[in-house]
């Protein structure tokens, strides 16, 4: 296994927290303010600041100042680099599971 770029570790990181996914996941139905993403987690305006500025380190949100509120909409992220990781990946763990089931059948 190669080492894993910044890139992808930046988007695996940001992924990895469920708060950021639901981030992502209202973002996917329009832009929102810093102030509608914490409504619905509970969260202070700094603790979501945190969030979104993680999601935008990774390219995954974009930030603008509309007025006197930070407008927030899903990035430019390329996420191929992801997708092709865990692809390979999926398909090394079901080639082992049809090997281990192969292998378990023939002991029956």
């Amino acid at each position: 296994m190669g080492s894993l770029s910044a890139t992808l570790d930046g988007t695996f990181f940001a992924l990895s927290d469920p708060t950021r996914r639901g981030i992502l996941e209202r973002l996917g139905r329009g832009p929102a303010t810093i102030s509608e993403l914490a409504r619905p987690f509970g969260l202070t305006l700094n603790g979501v600041k945190k969030h979104v500025g993680i999601l935008e380190r990774a390219d995954l949100v974009t930030t603008e100042k509309v007025g006197r509120a930070r407008q927030c909409r899903l990035g430019a992220a390329d996420m191929a680099e992801a997708g092709a990781w865990i692809e390979t990946h999926r398909q090394v763990w079901e080639q082992r599971m049809d090997r281990f089931q192969r292998y378990a059948e023939e002991q029956a």
